[in-house]
């Protein structure tokens, strides 16, 4: 059995303690040690930051070490995170506030400083990347990482340097993180969150099988609550259920994600560890202070992000060839709605036109409490916006905005607007 002490990094044999039966790290003492049979032979992890903004509005406040922290929106925005305090009554993220305060009428409310978080994110892949060129976050406070080859560089197996990282993270920023440890993309991030918070959990391939076969096929990346039903109706609830299915049959049955379904079900993921892996999508919503039902509130709230998309794409050199529309209705149904352009975009106007109608389409009484726009089938900013015989004002557009761009980026956002957003 190969163990790994996470105190002082130590790979020696552990001390069994005669009387108690307990084991201890045999230089520090420590009992934070993990035992695998595969532990030193993985390569592949996903290290996830425990109750991310909670954790450092709680490192940077003193005050709210102890106290139920709850970092989100006002009275009808969601959590965004949940100390672990605030998890203790059942508060997590995506819950309406409401529901959160309900549960935890004296958490600590603190609107989110995104910019605070995005700089210890970025230090925190800084260290990443120091371990291995194979980072692929995933968001501001997670990622996988490939170790292959890397124990000769660092002098220790990947499980080693994982620890050693760990620690550093916890010593420099006052943060702590957890980690998956496995042969595939798939398990480790499963494994991440099986020892939270603080932990370091492993999922080898003889212990994997054992692991999967009784598991909610929700456990599965890309199986949402549509589909979890659909599999449900099917008789489908666990991976023992799917295995008994051939792999033609779950695509022909659920489409494309059926291969996925079936593999995954087995522990099989053959994707790899990309530090460039594309961006899919840019978008931005907003939460209501009160329900929506009319057509025209809803195109002033959906301007502004219309915007915030464009700059986005802008910055990203990125064009989008989809937008999409999203409602979150007032009992917390989303809707999504799209719609695939002629050529790809990055002109607010262009999204602001194309969402339009189908905002007019969906509002029909119903209310709603949110709305976002995004856009999607990214490609080269180079493609965005070309001359069209159809539409010969979009040259005239695209020099209004950027325009726009140039005043705001010297005087500010409010510097400038169009009269729809005022």
């Amino acid at each position: 059995m190969s163990s790994l002490c996470r105190n002082c990094c130590s790979v020696e044999a552990p001390v069994e303690d005669v009387t108690g039966g307990k084991r201890s790290c045999a230089r520090c003492a420590s009992r934070r040690l993990i035992d695998h049979p595969e532990l030193h032979d993985l390569n592949i992890a996903h290290i996830d930051c425990d109750a991310f903004y909670a954790s450092v509005e709680k490192r940077d406040r003193p005050e709210l070490k102890d106290k139920p922290v709850i970092v989100g929106g006002g009275r009808r925005g969601v959590v965004s995170a949940a100390c672990y305090v605030a998890r203790v009554y059942g508060v997590h993220s995506a819950m309406p506030m409401f529901k959160a305060l309900k549960l935890c009428p004296d958490a600590v409310v603190l609107r989110p400083d995104m910019a605070k978080y995005q700089t210890v994110g970025r230090r925190i892949r800084e260290m990443m990347q120091e371990v291995t060129p194979l980072v692929e976050p995933l968001s501001i406070d997670e990622a996988f990482l490939d170790l292959s080859g890397t124990a000769q560089l660092h002098g220790g197996s990947p499980a080693t340097t994982l620890a050693r990282l760990a620690k550093r993270i916890e010593s420099e920023l006052d943060l702590t993180v957890s980690i998956g440890l496995s042969y595939n993309k798939f398990l480790a991030k499963i494994a991440s969150d099986l020892d939270k918070p603080r932990g370091f959990a492993v999922l080898g391939r003889a212990d994997a099988d054992r692991f999967l076969i009784d598991k909610p096929v929700g456990i599965i990346w890309g199986v949402g609550k549509a589909l979890r039903r659909a599999l449900e109706r099917d008789g489908i609830r666990t991976l023992r259920d799917l295995r008994k299915h051939e792999e033609i049959a779950l695509q022909a049955r659920y489409g494309v994600i059926g291969k996925r379904l079936y593999r995954f079900a087995r522990g099989q993921d053959s994707r790899q560890v990309e530090p460039n892996a594309p961006v899919k999508s840019i978008s931005a919503e907003t939460t209501f202070n009160d329900d929506i039902d009319q057509a025209k509130i809803l195109l002033r709230e959906i301007w502004p992000l219309c915007e915030k998309v464009a700059k986005r794409l802008s910055r990203a050199d990125l064009a989008g060839r989809c937008v999409t529309l999203k409602l979150k209705t007032n009992d917390f149904k989303i809707l999504t709605r799209s719609r695939r352009l002629s050529d790809p975009t990055r002109l607010a106007e262009r999204l602001y036109r194309n969402v339009k109608p189908l905002i007019e389409r969906e509002a029909d009484g119903r209310r709603f409490r949110l709305i976002g726009v995004g856009a999607s089938e990214l490609v080269d900013g180079a493609l965005a916006d070309p001359p069209d015989l159809l539409d010969p004002d979009r040259e005239r557009q695209a020099k209004v905005e950027k325009a726009i761009e140039a005043v705001r980026a010297k005087l500010g956002d409010t510097a400038i607007r169009k009269g729809r957003g005022l």
